[in-house]
């Protein structure tokens, strides 16, 4: 089979949209198909710009990290992608490439579907805070159900997600296929190494959290779960790997809380030499983001044997089970304070929960659900022809 993704970010973009793409592209070509990449140009490249299709693109002045691809300049090759004669396009955003897809799928006639990987309702309000969030929230709704409506298929991470789509009126064939680990998720990473790096003492309790730091993710919430436990943990360290629009002000709020000593920020990590290591060496890891459609980093912490504490919110719910590698917390500071602190000073219930996490990871295979989604390919590409 021959596949076209489309998508408006990819690495050297750093999000979940990125990974997901690389764990499906790298599965899928192992199945023996073929897939190829149109997305935006950026400073960089990625490790493997192999059938990739850079499209010249601009800067969006409320979103610096993300681009604008030239919608007219992937139009000027339509013959080559004609004479490539793929099978099926895979839409990975809702911008310039769920248009570009739209356009290619009635050019080419071929079938179109989209992954919905982003709850742009508890989304776009922090992007555009000049519009009121109601108003926000209804725009964010119709113009979901209209692109959902589009297409030939859908595909959603989490069935949280899937009900949401159902309820705005989203008609559209659609399957609930999340994004698995590949196997290097589970190479053990070294913690000691990423420690004596970063000049975290050995003995030091850390908490960690992995991901884009962008206001969506409810870190600030971690900054007061922080504040709470240091009364009872002084030395407790809450490790924060990643970057976002969000940084600035978390920095700041660091400060005004008085937890300069107990918060580091150390940006993005390369996630095929650092980022295994980086897990390896947290005590726990902190989640508590409310707007999640899966939560992969979730499953990346369980599978270095990391113990989790976190709510259980929109797509996390699917991921996470009680006990399987995380104790869940109510979204409310004292309780989620009270199951880390809890969590800190028990040795044993931490490295069983995360031996627990560790097996748990491993139903959660790349190459399985890569064969989901090739199944779903079929479907849609039969029902097409009818």
């Amino acid at each position: 089979m021959k596949i076209l993704f489309i998508s408006d970010v990819y690495f050297p973009r750093i999000n979940g949209v990125s990974t997901s793409i690389e764990t499906f592209r790298h599965e899928l070509r192992e199945l023996g198909h073929t897939v190829h990449l149109i997305a935006p140009d950026y400073a960089g490249s990625s490790s493997d710009e192999s059938d990739i299709m850079r499209v010249p693109s601009r800067q969006l002045p409320f979103d610096p990290e993300d681009r604008l691809m030239k919608f007219n300049w992937a139009m000027t090759h339509l013959k080559k992608l004609r004479s490539e004669h793929y099978d099926i396009i895979h839409i990975q955003t809702p911008f310039v490439a769920h248009y570009l897809g739209i356009k290619l799928s009635r050019l080419l006639d071929i079938p179109c579907i989209e992954t919905y990987h982003t709850f742009f309702e508890e989304y776009l309000h922090h992007y555009i805070p000049f519009v009121p969030r109601a108003i926000m929230g209804a725009v964010a709704r119709r113009f979901s159900r209209h692109q959902g409506n589009s297409l030939d298929g859908m595909v959603v991470p989490s069935r949280p997600m899937m009900e949401v789509l159902r309820n705005y009126g989203v008609t559209t064939h659609a399957e609930v296929i999340p994004t698995g680990l590949e196997p290097e998720s589970f190479v053990p990473g070294n913690g000691d190494d990423f420690r004596r790096k970063y000049g975290i003492a050995p003995d030091r309790q850390m908490l960690l959290f992995v991901g884009r730091v962008a206001h969506e993710k409810n870190i600030g919430f971690l900054l007061k779960v922080v504040e709470r436990v240091r009364k009872d943990i002084p030395e407790v360290l809450l490790l924060i790997a990643g970057a976002g629009p969000a940084r600035e002000g978390l920095e700041h709020e660091t400060k005004k809380l008085c937890l300069s000593g107990n918060v580091m920020f150390i940006g993005y990590l390369d996630r095929h030499t650092e980022l295994n290591s980086c897990y390896r060496s947290a005590d726990i890891f902190l989640f508590s983001s409310r707007t999640e459609t899966q939560g992969l980093v979730l499953l990346e912490a369980m599978a270095q044997g990391v113990p989790v504490v976190s709510i259980a919110e929109m797509g996390t719910k699917d991921v996470l089970r009680e006990g399987a590698g995380v104790w869940i917390a109510k979204d409310e500071l004292e309780d989620f304070s009270d199951k880390v602190i809890k969590m800190l000073r028990d040795d044993y219930a931490r490295i069983q929960l995360g031996e627990a996490g560790r097996i748990y990871a491993h139903e959660w295979s790349a190459g399985k659900l890569a064969e989901r989604m090739l199944a779903f390919y079929k479907y849609v590409i039969e029902t097409h022809r009818l």
